[in-house]
């Protein structure tokens, strides 16, 4: 099967989550610069989930960028992907508006998590697709960089009980492990 219906629908998919999120940044209650300063928590949460979602965008489009065909399960596991990153606008607004209280901290965390298992999800039902010698499987190897950051997620998750600002750090720096997009892919694919 092509793979240019999956493409479409992710990007629109994704597109349509950022606007959802800055449809939620409210207008300020004044009309000089102290009145910006409760939107500061909110506007933060906005740029990292936005942020994110731009992560995923961008390696799914790699990702897609290797793949020459797909299936049903791959359709399937790409359903899966887009769920969990659908939830990131509603969770990016909660701890948004709570300046990151312990819950909703946990809560982002849980979705990043299962977001991230998602596309570990994706990436394999590719791979076993594909086969153990295509290029995305030697791109990939075994995803250490995906992995760590799974691991990240779930530490930050009991963390955000602890110390949320923690939490919050561990998300940041998930973040910039994969603020470059993954070169594996592209050097592969130049080869």
């Amino acid at each position: 099967m092509s793979k240019g219906r999956l493409e479409a629908f992710s990007d629109g998919v994704i597109a349509i989550l950022i606007t959802i999120m800055v449809l939620e940044l409210k207008t300020p209650q004044g009309f000089d610069l102290l009145a910006l300063r409760p939107m500061i928590p909110v506007f933060l949460a906005y740029v990292l989930s936005f942020i994110v979602l731009g992560i995923y965008w961008n390696n799914h489009h790699h990702m897609f960028h290797a793949t020459d065909r797909v299936n049903g399960a791959i359709l399937w596991a790409n359903l899966h992907l887009l769920f969990w990153l659908s939830l990131i606008p509603a969770v990016t607004a909660w701890i948004g508006e709570t300046s990151s209280a312990p819950v909703p901290t946990a809560v982002y965390g849980a979705v990043l998590l299962m977001a991230g298992v998602a596309y570990y999800i994706l990436t394999r039902t590719i791979v076993r697709h594909l086969g153990p010698h295509s290029a995305i499987a030697v791109a990939v190897g075994k995803d250490v960089k995906g992995m760590v950051s799974v691991v990240m997620y779930a530490a930050a998750i009991p963390l955000a009980f602890v110390s949320r600002w923690m939490a919050d750090a561990i998300y940041v720096a998930v973040v910039l492990m994969w603020l470059v997009p993954d070169r594996r892919i592209e050097s592969r694919l130049t080869q």
